[in-house]
């Protein structure tokens, strides 16, 4: 698959590596933009209050499939349901919110894991195989949590995940969802 991955930071470097490690071909923009045109999928892994910029920069996006790894730690456009809402506005293909709930920091420990860690998502029909896809060639199962209605919720998850990394697991941690005897 051809991955056009906006932003270079943590989550869309690190992804970027994951990818070009499972043999994808892939184009990391930053802050210059570039054609993704050639692109099957993008992904969106840019500071919250900067995602209209970021894709303002980058031609040829227009109808992709399109997976949104931004949170919302630089604020959000309160016009717009969620950041993938916002995302999809401006991209207009099919669109996932995904790679938000799992710590960039640790992409590196995550084949020595003793089970697959899990990855939520949230998806419209038209990014599912995508989104599936790009989070079993990460090293995660995917696991998701419905449409992009819930694209939200999942942004508002991170709260919760990171009070679990400071109060209980004291720093970054896998997490695994699995139905009983599947692990």
């Amino acid at each position: 698959m051809k991955i056009a991955v906006i932003g270079r930071g943590n989550v869309g470097g690190g992804l970027a590596r994951l990818w070009e490690q499972a043999g994808h071909d892939v184009s990391v923009f930053g802050r210059d933009g570039g054609d993704a045109s050639d692109a099957d999928a993008v992904v969106v892994a840019v500071p919250s209050g900067s995602i209209a910029e970021a894709l303002g920069k980058v031609s040829g996006i227009a109808g992709k499939v399109t997976i949104d790894a931004t949170n919302a730690f630089g604020g959000r456009n309160e016009q717009f349901e969620s950041l993938a809402h916002e995302v999809k506005s401006i991209v207009g293909g099919p669109t996932a919110k995904s790679f938000t709930t799992n710590f960039a920091a640790i992409y590196d420990e995550i084949p020595s894991q003793r089970v697959r860690p899990s990855n939520l998502y949230a998806a419209e029909d038209g990014a599912v195989a995508a989104t599936e896809q790009l989070t079993r060639d990460a090293g995660y199962d995917p696991v998701t949590v419905g449409g992009l209605d819930m694209a939200r919720a999942l942004e508002d998850h991170i709260g919760l995940v990171f009070a679990i990394s400071r109060a209980a697991t004291g720093g970054p941690f896998f997490y695994r969802i699995a139905r009983p005897g599947e692990l």
